[in-house]
């Protein structure tokens, strides 16, 4: 693989859903994603075989892991592990850093349908 370096303004950006855009930057290992997710979106319930590190650069997401909810703020790192069941809620209009090992291929193939078809606003 050869050497790259890129600017985050220079990645496209691509329109997920109506509530997130997304950025990917991606090697044979790991991937990174920078992600925009509008207050309010509900990622549904999912897992997968990577290995996620989730880095809240502005706003807020509240996950919930094995039935419990925590807020994961502006500054703050949250790590889940390979297979766990997950969701998030946009607390804030949101700015987050993912990072997958190895990448996620359902993301660099668009095969993403929960992100695509079912991410929502949520409604109390």
């Amino acid at each position: 693989m050869e050497l790259q370096g890129k600017h985050w303004d220079s990645v496209k950006k691509e329109r997920v859903s109506d509530l997130i855009d997304r950025q990917l930057v991606y090697g044979e290992k790991v991937m990174v994603a920078r992600l925009f997710i509008r207050k309010g979106c509900v990622v549904p319930a999912h897992h997968h075989e990577n290995e996620q590190i989730t880095w809240i650069m502005k706003g807020a997401l509240e996950f919930e892991i094995d039935g419990k909810k925590f807020a994961v703020r502006e500054g703050e790192t949250l790590v889940i592990p390979s297979n766990k069941i997950h969701k998030a809620v946009a607390l804030e209009d949101t700015v987050d850093i993912d990072v997958f090992s190895p990448p996620r291929q359902d993301w660099i193939t668009g095969k993403d349908d929960y992100l695509r078809t079912g991410a929502r606003v949520e409604t109390k």
